[in-house]
Formats: C-alpha cells, structure tokens, sequence
C-alpha cells in the first residue's frame, strides 16, 4: 500500500509542476520548493553546530485557516520552553506567503512532498524532537519515518467525519498510521467515537484551538485609528471576508437604511479593480481606509469634514481586529463555496450573520442554535434582521451575550494538549537521527 501511496503523491507532484505553467498558486507552490533541501540543510546545520543547540519542535499546517489552531500551541511552547525552537511548515501557499514571516516559529518552510526519500531527507536534516500536526494532514511517509524513529507524533485540532477513508473498507493502512500516533486530540466527542469505533483509542478531546487563539486577540482590544471615532455613537455593522454576492446585498441594505446605519467592509480581494467596483456600489458614501490615514488629519476633525458611512478596508491583516467596532458582523462566503472565520466576529460578543452556504461549518451551525447567528437567502432577509436587531436593543444584547458565551465556554484547548505534552517538552533533548 505505500508504493502506491507513493506513486500517487509522485503523480501529484507533477501534475502541480504541470499546472505551474498556467496558475499562479501551483507556481508558488512548485517554486517554493525550489532547492528547498539546500535552504534547510544551511539552516539547520548551523542550528545543530552553534555552541549549544536547542531541540527542535516540528508544526505541520496545511494553509492560513489550521495556521490559527496552531498559533496558540506555539504561543504556549514558546513561553513555557523558550529553550525550545520551532520549524512551522506549510503545505499551502496562502499559509507560507502569509506567514513566512511573523509566524511565531523560528523557521517557516514549505513542507517537501511527501515522498519516502523526501521524508527520511527532511528528517534527517531538521532531526526534530517532536512532531505536531494541524486537523487534517496525514501524510504518510512522514508519518511512517517519525514512527520508525520514535519521534513523538501528535494531531491536534482533528475531526473526523464518516466520510473519510480512515472508516471506509479498505482504510486498514491509513488506520495503521491513527494508532502509531501518540495522542490524537480531537474538537469534540463524535470525532473521539468514529475513532473508537475502528480501534483507535489513543484520544483526547481537548476542543479547538481557535477558540483560544480568537479569544487572544479578542482579549488585547487593539485600537485600530479612526474607527474609534467613525463607529462612535452609530449601529456599525462589519463585514469581513466578502465577496461580490455578499456586497450586492449590503449595498441593497445601504440603501434601504436608516441615516445611522454605517458599515466596515474588509473584502477578500483587495485587488485596485474589485475596490473601484465596490466603492462604486456605495458612490459619495464611502471612503478608503488608506485614504483616511493618509489624510493627516486628526480622527474628530477628518470626520467633522468628511462624512462617510462606509469605509472600505484596503489592506490586509486588520480583520481579525476590526469587528470590535461593530454591533452587528456580517461574515461573507455564504454565497459561494462557503463562509469564512464566525468565531473572529463572535468573540466581540455580536450576532453573526451570513449567507446560505453554511452547512459545512460547524460554528456557523452551533451559533444558529444559541441564537447568536442567522443566515440570510438574499438582501430581504438581511434588511429584515439588520432591522429588528436594531428596533430592538434587547433582543440584540441577548444575541451578543450568547455570542460571547459561545466563545468563551470553549476555550481551553490549548491548556489542555500543552498540559498532556508537558512531560514531553520537559524531556525534550536534541534528537540524533
């Protein structure tokens, strides 16, 4: 089964190098692995020769969004064992691009595919003292050369569905690989039965990382410059994520709003030609979040001036922190092939709208139920609640508050994988291969 595994991964591989010719993404992604023995090989043979070298903790992620799990795992190793260093790899190019360099981590690399010559090589040369990876990546010539060497292995994050090969007839080796890991931490109690049910018993149920990690940055109120003073005093709604769907709708919502309605658009793309487009759908109403700080002018005085009611954000890196200025998020996605981040909104303590594509996601799902979230089939549906949450200051503070708890009760995800791998960083020494 591993030769076949393997010749798959190897077709993989070139079918990426194939369409490298043609979409930007593949070319990143083949790119970035250029020569990428040779970058780790100088890396970390000075690491392993420097006077006195410290063991090394290998994080795998697939991409940006399981990124966000493992950023409090690092957090947390980082202050209880500085003496610890980090190499994060990616899988994906959006999560290398974007956090090449403010990871945390004291190495970013692409991951090299997953090969066996590829996975004896990495290992060899990186010789880590653990190995941690993110949810949903199993890669199993990796994870077969970790096992041969009894370097500890662990899954954080994971969930599992029905649908997966692991529960299907012919998923005895992929099983193999559950049970040779040392714990497995899942999100929640189906995941922990799934995996009881074809013997796999080495389980945890921490919960979700991202909970904590959204509760962290909810937690240091960042000021962002100027929304202070535009959201002030009005019933902002912030919009994060969106794509064209979810602003046709806001703009229906703009225009069939009251004056004291203002809106916080951060789209998906950030490209000049989409925020011309969409600058246009709200004409002399709206200004760019550049625009304003490059105004020099002070908050009260740029818009004692300047009287927009939607400001548009055109830059990256502020999402996560603007929905601290709103009443009311609208997350976008839910028109296409699904909704972005609920929970970055909900740890404000505000209800969380989106649109119909919400199935997949299971916060979306959980919100729906405590009533802190509602999804909307098209504009009417999103002047409707917009409408009653704002008539209706009570029935939107109940909303916010189940919100808030929604969080909140499902921290601790971090505490509780760090707490079980205590023994193991305490114990850690520079692994020889």
């Amino acid at each position: 089964m591993r030769q076949i595994y393997s010749f798959i991964i190897t077709l993989y591989g070139l079918s990426l190098w194939i369409s490298s010719l043609f979409y930007q993404k593949a070319r990143d992604w083949f790119y970035g692995r250029r020569e990428i023995f040779t970058k780790l090989e100088e890396v970390f043979s000075n690491h392993y020769h420097s006077e006195d070298p410290s063991p090394v903790a290998w994080i795998h992620c697939a991409s940006l969004g399981e990124y966000e799990q493992a950023r409090p795992v690092i957090e947390e190793i980082k202050s209880q064992h500085p003496q610890i260093s980090i190499i994060l790899t990616f899988f994906s190019p959006s999560g290398f691009n974007n956090k090449a360099s403010n990871s945390g981590a004291d190495f970013v690399f692409y991951l090299p595919l997953d090969t066996r010559k590829n996975a004896r090589k990495f290992l060899r040369i990186v010789s880590p003292s653990i190995a941690i990876f993110v949810k949903y990546e199993y890669w199993y010539n990796y994870l077969h050369e970790l096992k041969e060497k009894n370097i500890p292995t662990y899954m954080i994050s994971a969930i599992f569905r029905p649908s997966q090969h692991f529960f299907k007839w012919y998923g005895g080796w992929f099983r193999t690989h559950l049970r040779n890991l040392n714990k497995i931490f899942v999100q929640e109690e189906v995941s922990a039965e799934l995996l009881s049910m074809i013997d796999v018993n080495n389980v945890i149920i921490s919960g979700d990382t991202r909970f904590d990690r959204v509760a962290g940055i909810g937690n240091k109120k960042v000021s962002i410059p100027y929304l202070d003073e535009f959201s002030k005093d009005s019933f902002t709604l912030v919009a994060g994520s969106t794509w064209p769907p979810d602003e046709a709708i806001l703009q229906k919502l703009f225009e069939s709003s009251y004056d004291s309605l203002k809106l916080i658009i951060a789209p998906h793309e950030i490209n000049r030609k989409h925020l011309d487009e969409l600058s246009s759908k709200f004409s002399g109403n709206c200004e760019f979040y550049s625009k304003i700080r490059e105004s020099n002018l002070g908050a009260e005085e740029y818009f004692k001036r300047n009287k927009p009611r939607v400001i548009i954000i055109d830059s990256i890196g502020l999402l996560s922190k603007l929905y601290r200025y709103g009443k009311l998020a609208y997350i976008g996605g839910g028109f296409g092939v699904g909704i972005h981040n609920t929970l970055e909104a909900a740890v404000y303590g505000m209800p969380v709208l989106f649109g119909a594509n919400f199935h997949k996601f299971k916060e979306a799902q959980q919100l729906i139920e405590v009533n802190a979230g509602v999804s909307v089939k098209d504009e009417q549906e999103l002047i409707q609640i917009v409408n009653i949450y704002y008539s209706l200051p009570d029935k939107l503070r109940v909303a916010s508050e189940q919100a808030a708890k929604f969080v909140k009760f499902r921290t601790g995800a971090t505490s509780s994988i760090m707490s079980e791998l205590e023994s193991v960083f305490d114990s850690l020494k520079v692994h020889q291969s």
